[in-house]
């Protein structure tokens, strides 16, 4: 975890809206040639010749996405990236550039916005994004975010919702749940401090889970793989929204529908046996739960070969005709509805 610096704090009424935004994007410098023109003049500039753009927006809101009490805002600068970054590998693109806007109240002064931008600067250079423009302005609600990713793909490389036929096989990247899970550590570990301040909570055996949530990490490499291996997907989509809504949303856009098997789903050791402490079913947690940002698509059967034994992919079912539905297949084989549980920005939330 990062620590607040000690020192004296600069409020950002001394910079003024330009100053600030200068001082915070002094050290991101261009990477890509497309970038014709990045911070500095009312407009960004973009040429990408004879490629087609892609472009995904995520606003994160504070108190609702989350919480600075637990999450370090150099996290939070970096994990604000992948969440779009995310959006521009599921159409299996190449991201180049991004935008950041912000709004804060004075309660933060330079200094923490300098924290989130390092969070900001540490993904463009992990990445290879420019950093090429936004806005900053005053809150009276605490942090707001929003943050614009954009991309670039050949025309036939790009993968939507709708390719989907019956009989492809369902593919899933990495392990989901771990994020929801990491957040309830956290989440216990807050209340746990309310009562006692002095407490100093343990949060290695928890490592993995909380990292999966602080500072998750887009699929690019994924991108990188699939080409390598040459499989273009037919149909892919991110897991931000839990792994049953994403089903639904191929499902409905392809026009099919899905059988997914339960002992198929990848979960790491440690979301096993934190749902087993928490006495939360890993399987609800799998198909509900969000923020795991891994890849979900689709592919002909006759690609198979060519991912078989990829550690970094397993197939965890296949599309249907649309008249059968979409549903989950337990290890008992019961057949079981798939329903949309995912997350939902507009639900109450404790």
């Amino acid at each position: 975890m990062l620590e607040d610096k000690n020192n004296e704090k600069t409020s950002l009424e001394q910079l003024g809206e330009f100053g600030l935004i200068e001082h915070l994007t002094k050290d991101f410098s261009i990477q890509h040639s497309s970038t014709f023109k990045g911070i500095g003049d009312d407009a960004a500039v973009l040429d990408f010749k004879d490629k087609k753009t892609v472009v995904s927006t995520d606003l994160l809101v504070e108190g609702v996405h989350f919480d600075l009490s637990y999450v370090p805002l150099k996290h939070l600068g970096y994990k604000t990236v992948m969440v779009n970054l995310s959006d521009i590998y599921a159409m299996n693109a190449t991201a180049t550039q991004i935008t950041i806007s912000i709004a804060v109240s004075n309660r933060f002064p330079l200094e923490a916005l300098e924290e989130f931008y390092s969070g900001v600067a540490l993904a463009a250079k992990i990445y290879n994004v420019d950093l090429i423009g936004g806005d900053t302005t005053s809150s009276n609600k605490g942090m707001l975010i929003s943050v614009t990713a954009i991309g670039e793909a050949n025309e036939e490389n790009i993968v939507y919702r709708n390719g989907a036929k019956a009989n492809d096989l369902l593919v899933l990247t990495g392990d989901i749940g771990a994020a929801y899970m990491g957040l309830q550590v956290l989440e216990r570990e807050k209340e746990v401090f309310k009562v006692n301040p002095n407490s100093n909570p343990d949060l290695s055996m928890y490592s993995y889970i909380v990292e999966r949530q602080l500072k998750p990490e887009a699929r690019k490499d994924i991108v990188e793989l699939l080409e390598k291996l040459e499989v273009k997907p037919t149909a892919m989509i991110d897991i931000s929204d839990g792994l049953s809504s994403e089903i639904l949303h191929l499902c409905k856009n392809s026009d099919v529908g899905c059988n997914l098997y339960e002992d198929k789903i990848p979960l790491d050791p440690t979301v096993i046996s934190t749902c087993e402490e928490f006495k939360i079913d890993s399987t609800t947690v799998a198909l509900s739960s969000g923020e795991d940002y891994e890849l979900l698509f689709t592919i002909d059967q006759k690609e198979f070969p060519k991912i078989k034994g990829n550690p970094n992919l397993t197939v965890i079912g296949h599309m249907t005709e649309k008249n059968e539905g979409a549903h989950l297949i337990s290890r008992n084989n019961s057949k079981i509805p798939i329903t949309a549980q995912g997350w939902n920005s507009f639900a109450k939330h404790n």
